[in-house]
C-alpha cells in the first residue's frame, strides 16, 4: 500500500534542493487530494500555502487585458517572494493557464523555483514522460514532454507512479 500523499510529497521535497529548478508538482485530477495534502503539509511544516487564483486575481482586477498579460509573471513573483521561508506551497494555479494572460505556466513555476523550493498542485496528468493540463482542444490545454520538475502523482493507481526528470532538457510545450 502506498504512503499517504503528504508523506510522499515530503519525502521528495529534499530531492529538489540540488536541482536547477527546485520545483515539485503534485499532479492529479480534480478532487484527488492535492489541496488537502498541501494543507496538511503547511500545517505540519509551517510552510506558507498560497491560493494563487485568489491572490493573483486581486492584483489583476484594476489592470487592462494587455497589462494583465504583461505583468502576471512579475506579480506572481512578487507574491511568492513576499512569503517567508525556503519552501512555498502553491494551490489553485488554474488562472495561470488562462489564454488571456498568455503565460507558460510550467516555465513560470520553474522561474519561481530558482531561489526557493516550490511545491505546486497541478490539475492534470503525468504519464511518466508527459505532463498535461486540460483536454486537447481546450483553450487552456498544455502538454509538456519531459518536464524539468519532480512529479508526485496524487493518485497511486497511475501506472507510471512518480518520476523525476531533473537531468532532462527543458520540457517542450505543446498546445493541443
Amino acid at each position: 500500500m502506498a504512503a499517504p500523499l503528504p508523506e510522499r510529497v515530503l519525502a521528495r521535497v529534499a530531492e529538489v534542493g540540488g536541482l536547477y529548478h527546485r520545483l515539485l508538482l503534485v499532479v492529479g485530477p480534480p478532487r484527488s487530494g492535492k489541496t488537502g495534502a498541501l494543507r496538511d503539509i503547511a500545517a505540519a511544516q509551517g510552510w506558507p500555502l498560497l491560493n494563487v487564483n485568489l491572490r493573483l486575481s486581486e492584483l489583476l482586477l484594476e489592470l487592462t487585458q494587455k497589462q494583465r498579460a504583461l505583468r502576471t509573471a512579475r506579480l506572481i513573483g512578487d507574491i511568492v517572494n513576499a512569503t517567508a521561508g525556503d519552501v512555498v506551497l502553491l494551490d489553485n494555479i488554474e488562472l495561470l493557464f488562462g489564454p488571456d494572460l498568455a503565460q507558460d505556466p510550467l516555465r513560470l513555476l520553474q522561474g519561481l523555483s530558482r531561489n526557493r523550493t516550490v511545491v505546486a498542485a497541478w490539475c492534470g496528468e503525468f504519464d511518466g514522460t508527459t505532463l498535461t493540463y486540460a483536454e486537447p482542444g481546450h483553450p487552456e490545454a498544455r502538454r509538456y514532454a519531459r518536464p524539468e520538475a519532480i512529479v508526485v502523482s496524487a493518485e497511486t493507481s497511475w501506472p507510471h507512479g512518480e518520476m523525476a526528470s531533473p537531468t532532462a532538457p527543458h520540457g517542450t510545450q505543446e498546445t493541443a
